[in-house]
């Protein structure tokens, strides 16, 4: 038996003619984060929308817990917390009252329930501040409480630190990590800003245009991003000719006529600068780079970046 908590197989989703999820395969495993990352648009709230039974799929399947959502419902979805779009608190009623209601609906009959998911978003239980008074953050953080405040196995957020100042934002990063490790809650994050992905997910999947392009743990993303050098020389396509013949080195890629870019990280830069200036080329710059995540989508996406 595998450890996916989620796992879709040839999910699609057609308005019209139009597809917004296509043949989309991802894999959710226990016990971590993982984040799918793309642009507003790319497809991520359709995803999580059919993976909660919000909408239905055009095809394809999902498994969580690995049975069919589709007639199972009943059984899995009480034992998942999400956070979609955000909830209809009662502007007049403070943040443990309007909990309190969702608490009776559910029928949670012990305030300890409220007490306690409070408490993971630091948001306190006695507390006379109305929800019309609260700030963008602390109404966040009062949505999460009403995710978790049935105690989950499984956590789908969408876009949760979305509109949040940096503080903000560092203080959601921690409640959603701590859920995690500290009670090993599965939890899936949607986000279209790639450096909290980075330093939250323990997984990623990056959707374009409702196309799944790469699904792997944040490690091997990294790995991914190796160290090249750029050179740049009077004559780029003689340079990459030389460094080809006479030193064996491959992943070469000529940017411009002066513009040289080599993947090879067992390159001596120096020995390639006294290779090209011993072939009479001029070298007016070598330097060695690192690839960001931020790279990399552009790299797998063929577009712009990602904020």
């Amino acid at each position: 038996m595998n450890s996916y908590v989620i796992e879709t197989r040839g999910l699609t989703k057609k308005y019209g003619e139009v597809n917004s999820v296509s043949n989309l395969s991802i894999h959710v495993k226990k016990g971590r984060i993982y984040g799918l990352l793309g642009r507003n648009g790319a497809g991520k709230t359709t995803t999580m929308r059919m993976l909660l039974g919000l909408t239905a799929p055009s095809s394809g399947e999902v498994k969580i817990w690995g049975r069919p959502l589709r007639g199972n419902e009943r059984n899995i979805l009480p034992r998942i917390g999400s956070l979609i779009e955000s909830p209809g608190f009662y502007p007049n009623l403070t943040g443990t009252e309007n909990l309190r209601i969702f608490a009776d609906l559910r029928g949670l009959k012990s305030p300890r329930f409220i007490k306690d998911a409070l408490e993971v978003v630091n948001l306190p239980y006695r507390d006379k501040k109305l929800f019309s008074q609260y700030s963008l953050g602390m109404k966040q953080r009062l949505a999460i409480a009403l995710a978790v405040m049935h105690n989950p196995e499984l956590l789908i957020l969408d876009e949760p630190i979305n509109g949040l100042d940096p503080i903000g934002i560092a203080e959601m990063r921690g409640f959603i990590r701590e859920l995690c490790d500290s009670t090993g809650k599965t939890i899936l994050i949607s986000s279209h800003i790639l450096s909290e992905i980075a330093l939250l997910a323990d997984d990623i999947g990056i959707i374009d245009h409702g196309i799944l392009l790469e699904e792997e743990s944040l490690e091997e993303l990294e790995a991914k991003n190796g160290k090249y050098f750029r050179f740049t020389v009077s004559n780029a396509p003689t340079a990459a000719r030389l460094l080809e013949s006479r030193l064996g080195v491959q992943n070469i890629q000529v940017d411009n006529a002066n513009g040289l870019t080599v993947r090879s990280p067992h390159l001596d830069a120096g020995e390639a600068v006294r290779l090209f200036v011993e072939a009479g080329l001029s070298v007016s710059d070598a330097h060695l780079y690192e690839d960001t995540l931020e790279d990399y989508f552009k790299q797998v996406t063929g577009g712009e970046g990602i904020a």
